[in-house]
């Protein structure tokens, strides 16, 4: 009953989107009002992400049962969003409810869709690996329509779409796939790896691919940080990001993080609190021309805020990694193209 409540209440609250250009002087200013919900963060910045926009500034709040942000966009170049094509398709996108999907959970599925096969791959880093893995599909005549690697901290994670050689059509055969998974974790498997190499199917529904990795990542443990031999007395740890996590009396916690800005930042932190199941209410973003500011009233799903020092230490190891895996190199492959 509580569910089929908050389904009406949302269909007669449907999110109201004001889209300004005369509020601010260098942004484009974009408020989203609507019923409350956990996810619904992610999901707007997602929407402003797929636009390849860039959010300068943000102001959150989503206490009680109301969700208002304020977000200041500009495009690639840096300018206001004049476009009115544009503006309407973020404003359809965001006013849209069936679009306001609950978030993903779990990290493996068995599905295929129709038009490709969605593999996603676990392993350890190391030079040259997506070019063997990829060298691997064609000898098994399977055509790489695009895929993108994510590196960070001595770990690997790929997504990768592959159809039929000879079809074009996704890949269903248990037979072949077992195969193909087998061959593959051979690739990803290195020397001495504490860690198994693994190769799944992505569950159906996926639509956003880099969500996808950061759910693969964050299920493979790789904010544990593991210290290269050799390479820890040569680390930069001044340009490492400066994550807090402080207890204000009872009700939230407070996380700080001060970063180099790059695109993706805000949406990367939310995807990674939303999978680990907290729930922004109040925030703030503030970018400048080399360093961001992010700070975030936070607590679990359950109500209550960080209530231990190991949870409160993971809670900042997975911020790092959620702003240090994109800083690594990331290579999109479509067809004979790489980026």
């Amino acid at each position: 009953m509580d569910e089929e409540y908050a389904k009406l209440i949302r269909r007669l609250n449907p999110p109201r989107v004001v889209i300004d250009n005369d509020a601010c002087e260098d942004a484009t200013v974009i408020q989203v009002d609507s019923v409350n919900k956990h996810g619904i963060l992610l999901k707007v910045v997602q929407v402003l992400t797929d636009m390849n926009l860039v959010i300068t500034k943000a102001y959150i709040s989503s206490d009680g049962d109301w969700f208002m942000d304020v977000f200041n966009v500009v495009d690639q170049d840096g300018k206001k969003i004049r476009d009115k094509e544009v503006m309407d398709y973020i404003q359809r996108r965001l006013e849209s409810n069936a679009s306001f999907a609950p978030s993903l959970r779990g990290s493996v599925g068995v599905m295929p869709s129709e038009e490709h096969t969605a593999i996603e791959l676990t392993g350890t880093d190391r030079p040259g690996l997506l070019s063997e893995v990829c060298a691997v599909l064609t000898d098994l005549h399977c055509n790489v329509v695009n895929a993108e690697i994510w590196t960070h901290n001595t770990r690997a994670a790929a997504v990768v779409h592959v159809t039929d050689d000879s079809t074009g059509c996704a890949i269903k055969d248990p037979k072949r796939l077992s195969t193909i998974r087998e061959l593959l974790c051979n690739v990803l498997k290195g020397n001495a790896d504490s860690k198994t190499a693994t190769m799944t199917l992505s569950p159906p529904g996926v639509t956003s691919r880099e969500r996808r990795l950061h759910q693969i990542m964050f299920a493979d443990r790789d904010y544990e940080r593991v210290e290269r031999a050799g390479l820890a007395r040569f680390e930069d740890k001044s340009s490492r990001p400066h994550v807090t996590v402080l207890n204000i009396e009872r009700d939230y916690t407070v996380v700080s993080m001060r970063s180099k800005d790059r695109p993706k930042l805000l949406f990367d932190i939310v995807c990674t609190l939303t999978d680990m199941e907290y729930v922004v209410f109040h925030g703030m973003v503030s970018t400048g021309r080399m360093e961001a500011y992010q700070e975030f009233y936070i607590r679990h799903v359950d109500g209550l805020p960080v209530s231990s020092d190991a949870e409160r230490e993971r809670v900042v190891q997975c911020l790092e990694a959620a702003i240090e895996r994109r800083a690594s190199e990331v290579i999109i492959y479509r067809s004979d193209l790489i980026w």
